[in-house]
């Protein structure tokens, strides 16, 4: 029998939580082949659509299905570090939903956006797609960004995200699970920890999330 899923909210330090009701059947194991670097192994639409703001030579190239998009509400901020803060974080997310897609658990484009938890984290998180060949159709909308500098090369970053519009999709029959009823689960609050590297991008080291919080229901 057919297993229903939560559709995956994106790491969770050191965790992951699947989407909202998908379904599928397979082996629930991570698989580990992978090691994560740094980590220890046992875990568009947009008013101002935000660019990967420091010229990398070497930034993955993310090209998602056409069926997957993005809505990101959160406008720049006028300070150079916070608009990278924001924009390197749009391009890990995306970064994870490409290695889904692709049914790649140690795809080098989210690895270039994180390390260390959160890399181990995305690592799990994708695995869990790939066991149950399964990847996320619809639209993410992400809002209520709020960027703490510290140091000027460490940061916070608190965000919101509603999934009402994302599903889960079979990559074996097509299929897209149904949406299930509306609720507060469908808003998720993210906390996360970045560093900028001797390369300039802003590297999310740890996600914490809090499905349902008060904060970011509409």
């Amino acid at each position: 029998m057919n297993r229903p899923l939560r559709l995956a909210t994106a790491a969770l330090t050191a965790s992951a939580a699947l989407l909202l009701t998908s379904c599928g059947s397979g082996d629930d194991s991570a698989k580990d082949n992978d090691k994560i670097a740094g980590a220890e192994q046992g875990e568009e639409k947009s008013s101002t659509p935000s660019e990967p703001a420091q010229a990398v030579a070497d930034r993955p190239k993310i090209e998602l299905p056409s069926d997957l998009t993005y809505t990101f509400e959160w406008a720049k901020t006028g300070d150079k570090k916070k608009d990278a803060v924001l924009a390197d974080t749009e391009q890990y997310l995306k970064a994870v939903d490409l290695a889904i897609a692709e049914q790649d658990p140690a795809h080098k484009a989210y690895r270039f956006y994180s390390e260390g938890d959160a890399a181990a984290a995305s690592q799990k998180f994708v695995q869990e797609y790939v066991d149950y060949k399964d990847r996320i159709t619809g639209t993410k909308r992400y809002f209520n960004a709020r960027v703490d500098m510290s140091g000027g090369r460490t940061a916070g970053l608190v965000y919101c995200e509603d999934q009402r519009k994302a599903h889960n999709k079979s990559l074996k029959t097509g299929k897209t699970a149904e949406a299930p009823a509306p609720s507060k689960d469908d808003f998720v609050l993210y906390s996360s920890r970045l560093r900028v590297n001797d390369k300039g991008v802003w590297v999310t080291e740890t996600t914490t999330t809090d499905r349902g919080n008060a904060t970011c229901q509409p």
